[in-house]
This record gives C-alpha cells, sequence and structure tokens, in this order.
C-alpha cells in the first residue's frame, strides 16, 4: 500500500491501514483540513454559506472516495455541489461557473486502477499553492476536529456541468468551429475507460469530426496502462491507421493531457501537443498584426506574445515562441509552477511537456478539450496532414532516466558536482539543476524525488542518441562519487 501527503493534495492506493494506504480516514482528515484551511482563507459573514464543487473520474473506488469527501464537507458545514463524472478542467471551471468556495477533484491522473486521490483547487478553480497545501497538510496532522451541529450541515445538490465547459471552448475566438466542421475530419480516440468517453465524443460531435471509439466506456477498468505515452497506445495507433482517420486522440483518465497520433500511426509526440498548439496560437497574432498593421502589443490584449512551459518540457515551444519574435518562460515543474509564472510574464499561452496545454483565454489549467479545439482549428487552417504538421517544428528528443541512491544524502552532492562540471554553461537551479548548452540546443536536467532516493534526469538533444550520451556524462558524475 502506498500514500502520498504533498502540497498538491494526497494520493495513494485503495485499502490497507490509516496512513499507509488512502484509507476512509484519510480521506476525511484531509477533507477536514481543507475546509478548516478554506474558512480561514475566505472568512464569511455569520449565516453565509460555503460551497465546494466535487468531480471524479471513472476510476472503481470514485464513488466511495465521493460518499466519504462529500459528507465530511456537509459535516463541516460545506454546501456541496457533486459534479458527478467530470473531467479536471471541467470541475476547476465548475468552481467558476458555480462561484464556489473551491473545489476538490477526486483522481489518480494517470495512475493505475489502484490508485485515487483529492486534488484541492482554490476559489478560482486553481491548485492551491504550496504554502496553502502545507497548511492543509499541518492541520490533518493534527487530527484536531469539531464538526458542525445538526442545524448547520451542509446540502448536497447535483450538476452536469460537461456542457457549459464545452460551450466555453467553443465560444472562444481562436477556435474556427466552421472550419473544422468543413474539413470532414476522422479522428480515433482512446479515452481509457474514463471520464474521457463522456466528454470527447461529444466535443468531437459538436465540432463535426466523426469518431471512432476505443475504450471510450467510463468502466473505470483502464484497457492499458492509463499514462498517455506511446508504448501504452499501440491500440490506438492500430485504429488509426485501420480506419483511414486523420488523427488519434488520447486522454488520460482525468482528461487533461493530450496525446495525438498522426494519420500513418505514428507518435505525434506528447511534447509536441503544447507546441503545435502554442505555435497555431502565435503565429495567428504575428500574422494579424503583420496584415492589419495593429500592434502585436493590442491585438494579444489582455497577454503578451509570450510562452511558458517545465523546465522539462521541450525547447520547441521556446523555438517556435522566439520564432515570432516572442519570449519563452520556464518554470519549476508542477502545473501550479507553470501557472503562475504565465501570470507573471502575461503567457498567451503554456502548459507542460506532458501533453498538458493551458490556455488562460479559457482557465489556468491544464485542458485537453481546449487542446483538441485549438489543435483541429490549425489542422484546418493547415490543411495538411498531421505528420506533414508535424514535420514543420523543430525536432527534438527527450530521453529519461534515473539515479537511484542509497540514501538521500547524495542527492545535494551529486547536483553540485553537476553544476561544477558544466560551471561554463548556462544554468538554471529553480528545481533541481538544468543545464542548456546553447550552442547545440541541448539540455539536461536533473531533479530530485520526493519520495524516493532517486534523481530524475532529463535530456532532450536533435537525436535520441544524443540526448542519451548527454545523460550518460552526468550519470557517470555521479557514480563516481557513489
Amino acid at each position: 500500500m502506498t500514500l502520498i501527503k504533498s502540497i498538491s493534495g494526497i494520493r495513494g492506493t485503495i485499502g490497507g491501514a490509516p496512513g499507509e494506504g488512502l484509507s476512509p480516514l484519510d480521506i476525511v482528515k484531509f477533507t477536514y483540513a481543507y475546509c478548516e484551511k478554506m474558512k480561514e482563507r475566505l472568512p464569511k459573514q455569520d449565516g453565509e454559506r460555503y460551497k465546494v464543487v466535487v468531480g471524479k473520474d471513472a476510476r472503481l473506488s470514485g464513488d466511495m472516495v465521493e460518499q466519504l469527501v462529500c459528507g465530511t464537507l456537509v459535516s463541516c458545514g460545506v454546501d456541496v455541489v457533486k459534479a458527478g463524472f467530470a473531467s479536471t478542467p471541467t470541475t476547476e471551471m465548475a468552481v467558476v461557473f458555480e462561484e464556489a468556495d473551491g473545489g476538490i477533484i477526486l483522481t489518480a491522473s494517470h495512475n493505475p486502477k489502484q490508485w485515487n486521490a483529492l486534488k484541492l483547487l482554490n476559489e478560482k478553480g486553481e491548485f492551491l499553492n504550496a504554502e496553502e497545501g502545507a497548511a492543509i497538510l499541518e492541520c490533518a496532522e493534527k487530527g484536531e476536529f469539531c464538526f458542525a451541529d445538526v442545524d448547520s450541515l451542509g446540502t448536497i445538490e447535483e450538476k452536469d456541468f460537461t456542457d457549459a465547459h464545452l460551450d466555453a471552448v467553443l465560444e472562444l475566438e481562436a477556435v474556427d468551429v466552421e472550419a473544422v466542421r468543413n474539413a470532414h475530419f476522422k479522428v480515433a480516440l482512446d479515452a481509457v475507460n474514463s471520464v474521457g468517453g463522456i466528454i470527447m465524443p461529444r466535443l468531437l460531435e459538436r465540432l463535426g469530426v466523426e469518431c471512432v471509439c476505443v475504450n471510450c466506456e467510463p468502466t473505470g477498468e483502464f484497457a492499458h496502462n492509463p499514462e498517455p505515452l506511446p508504448a501504452n497506445l499501440t491500440e490506438l495507433c492500430e485504429a488509426v491507421a485501420a480506419s483511414g482517420a486523420d488523427l488519434g486522440i488520447s486522454v488520460d483518465p482525468d482528461v487533461d493531457r493530450l496525446a495525438l497520433i498522426c494519420e500513418d500511426g505514428k507518435p505525434f509526440g506528447e511534447e509536441y501537443t503544447l507546441v503545435s498548439v502554442a505555435d497555431y496560437l502565435i503565429s495567428r497574432v504575428y500574422n494579424e498584426a503583420l496584415q492589419t498593421g495593429r500592434s502585436i502589443d493590442e491585438i494579444a490584449h489582455p497577454y503578451e506574445l509570450a510562452s511558458s512551459s517545465n523546465l522539462s518540457s521541450s525547447r520547441a515551444l521556446r523555438d517556435v515562441t522566439e520564432q515570432y519574435g516572442g519570449e519563452y518562460h520556464a518554470a519549476a515543474v508542477g502545473e501550479v509552477n507553470v501557472t503562475t509564472k504565465m501570470k507573471e510574464c502575461g503567457a498567451i499561452i503554456g502548459g507542460e511537456g506532458n501533453g498538458g496545454v493551458i490556455y488562460p483565454a479559457l482557465h489556468y489549467g491544464r485542458d485537453a478539450m481546449v487542446g483538441v479545439a485549438l489543435f483541429l482549428t490549425n489542422l484546418a487552417y493547415k490543411k495538411m496532414k498531421v505528420s506533414e504538421l508535424l514535420a514543420t517544428y523543430p525536432q527534438y528528443v527527450i530521453a529519461k532516466n534515473k539515479i537511484e541512491l542509497s540514501d538521500n544524502t547524495l542527492i545535494d552532492s551529486i547536483l553540485n558536482k553537476v553544476k561544477e562540471a558544466f560551471a561554463d554553461e548556462d544554468i538554471n537551479t529553480i528545481d533541481g539543476v538544468k543545464i542548456s548548452f546553447e550552442s547545440r540546443k541541448e539540455w539536461i536536467h536533473l531533479r530530485r524525488s520526493n519520495t524516493e532516493p532517486i534523481i530524475r534526469i532529463y535530456a532532450e538533444a536533435a537525436t535520441k542518441e544524443e540526448a542519451d550520451a548527454l545523460a550518460q556524462k552526468v550519470i557517470d558524475i555521479a557514480d563516481s562519487l557513489m
């Protein structure tokens, strides 16, 4: 059994003793702490009610966890809006739609079916920051509970926000519904038997896209490892080729990550989901400025011609941004860190290299639905095959490795030794150590694990062989210290 408590929420495997797995007691404690800190963060007048939205993916444990979370919220005097089966971005949007005080998403994202988690939102439908998350952890560990009396109990109502979310996506200025409809696309969709099988076909139908469904029944019995990586998408690749689809779409169980498959059945590459969407949005502003004579600032307002992603994401995003005179800004790993950086620099687009697209014109959260709508709009305009579109972007390969250590005490020594070895290169230390070799357009990023004595290594270069060789240099340095 596993239980991981972090500033971003609590996740673990279902079952086991309290504190060792995601037990009912842990769920109640953590939900209670969330309520307490929400009330401290958002004080109200006597008689004013608190409201929290609760959404879930289709995991087998979802009903059980939902009942515990909703019951705890009610016992804390909080009104609950049950969104039922809802993607993570749908629940985030629902917080805004309901003008709620927060939200709790019941999903372990790409983890296998044994896992579940509570992801915590603020009143803007965005993830809590590190300080807020730490305060909740501290409160939960104290174990000091005081619940509402019978006259102060919360209420529960049920609402479906799927169509409201899709309405907001399709109303975006950058989404051209008619252009997509007129392109008559055919798409194969793998929703890994979770909530993507509910919302994504509905989106495609409204866009006039023919959808070939693969694993789209929201049973929670994941047909394969739910992380949308090429090794897990062989069935989708085969379906694209067999059906003559223009595109393959894969999402994770909570539909905040988007991976694409080319018309020939080969992966588009999850790193390039964000790259493609960013290229469309940034070039759109740039070209409009050229055609109309208006300034880029005026057209992009209230945003800047800028993008942001975490340090472990492909350099290709920086390249396509700078191609149009925009600025790229790197953030520490983690969605909340990326959104914080996006707000600081006014980025028009951002996200994470794992297929996470954050489009602030909609909301500050990874959203596969907006990613699909923007990608298909771009594809309709370009009138290219997906493989041809991919070929227009700078091509890089990321190699992922790790160094397993006997204990955590060696981590700082290794990171410091790496910094010394590459002292003449561009070094970023906001999240571990990232070394950029600007002349070769290569980089390597080392991050410590929060839960294990492990250093994760990400290296990017023009070829896999070059990326592997770069990673090996760091591994050799680590070996010399062990």
